[in-house]
């Protein structure tokens, strides 16, 4: 009997379509479990889309029952050394900064369960759609370590109280709660989630690229400084767009009474 390779299915797939491109974490017998593997992937495909003028949008999205349940706790299992699994968390906090430091905006399109590094890749995104099934938990005290990073990107993405009582108790959060609390910027209906990300990802395209841009850099940057440095950044970067070809364009358009038309 001979035998026949089986194919392997790719962690990571990638969709581009006139501008938005879809990362889709493709482990879904594993709920999509980040494992280095998968990071990997994620670090590679948002290093070249940085680079492509021609990516507007990115929708980070998943295959199977959930968005994603975390890091693969077989494979750190399976990791002998503090060094080791340190390596595993400082290769994911680099593709969670690269998320942020991405020129585009990102919007998570959540359904199911994201959990711990899965609630925290949603916290980093830009932006987030859940469908009313959508679940959220940062259960790390539950195994016996605190969700340390997630807790960056969570801390930041809601406020601290709210924060510090989903990774303290580890209790799994509805959708509701975490649109009440700012996780996400809505829910919608389940059949309605692919439809409502891309109505917001198109919403999008037609921005100024430069704009957006630069207005993610400054709003992610003004934020680690104070009020005083915040003002002076912010006042530089809304000058410089605004005697850019974007800004140009975009004054003129709206005192002509027209629709811009952004410099390629």
């Amino acid at each position: 009997m001979q035998a026949h390779d089986v194919a392997v299915e790719p962690v990571l797939l990638c969709e581009e379509q006139e501008g938005i491109v879809t990362l889709t974490l493709n482990r879904p017998e594993h709920f999509n479990a980040l494992s280095t593997g998968l990071i990997a992937r994620l670090q590679e495909e948002l290093e070249r889309i940085a680079l492509d003028s021609s990516a507007r949008v990115v929708i980070i999205a998943a295959n199977g029952r959930g968005f994603c349940a975390g890091h693969d706790l077989r494979e750190i299992q399976s990791m002998r050394s503090l060094e080791e699994v340190e390596a595993l968390f400082l290769q994911c906090s680099r593709m969670m900064l690269t998320l942020t430091r991405l020129p585009q905006p990102v919007i998570a399109q959540v359904h199911g369960i994201a959990t711990a590094a899965g609630c925290q890749l949603v916290a980093t995104c830009d932006l987030a759609i859940a469908g009313e099934s959508a679940r959220f938990a940062t259960p790390g005290v539950n195994i016996g370590a605190f969700c340390a990073t997630p807790s960056v990107a969570l801390g930041r993405a809601v406020a601290r109280k709210h924060a510090m009582e989903m990774l303290l108790t580890a209790e799994m959060i509805t959708a509701e709660r975490a649109w009440q609390t700012g996780l996400v910027n809505r829910v919608v209906a389940q059949p309605l989630l692919g439809g409502e990300v891309l109505r917001l990802a198109t919403l999008l395209l037609g921005k100024s690229a430069r704009a957006l841009a630069t207005g993610k850099r400054v709003f992610y940057s003004q934020l680690e400084v104070g009020l005083e440095d915040a003002y002076a950044l912010a006042s530089h970067a809304i000058a410089a767009d605004l005697v850019a070809p974007d800004g140009r364009e975009g004054v003129a358009a709206f005192l002509e009474k027209r629709a811009a038309r952004w410099p390629a």
